[in-house]
């Protein structure tokens, strides 16, 4: 996925407790069965630290 002009996407590692904190949160889910397409989507949210910034260049 590209971003529109004037659009930043920050993707980064949290920092390490709460990265350990979602991993360990989406294995014991895919382990109880749970559905994946929820599982995985939820957990990289958890370890991960994604802004979106919008921008504009001033004339």
């Amino acid at each position: 996925m590209v971003p529109r002009t004037g659009v930043t996407v920050d993707i980064c590692p949290r920092e390490l407790p709460i990265a350990l904190i979602g991993t360990a949160g989406g294995a014991f889910a895919l382990w109880a069965n749970a559905p994946a397409g929820v599982t995985v989507p939820t957990a990289l949210l958890i370890v991960l630290d994604i802004r979106i910034r919008r921008w504009r260049r001033l004339s």
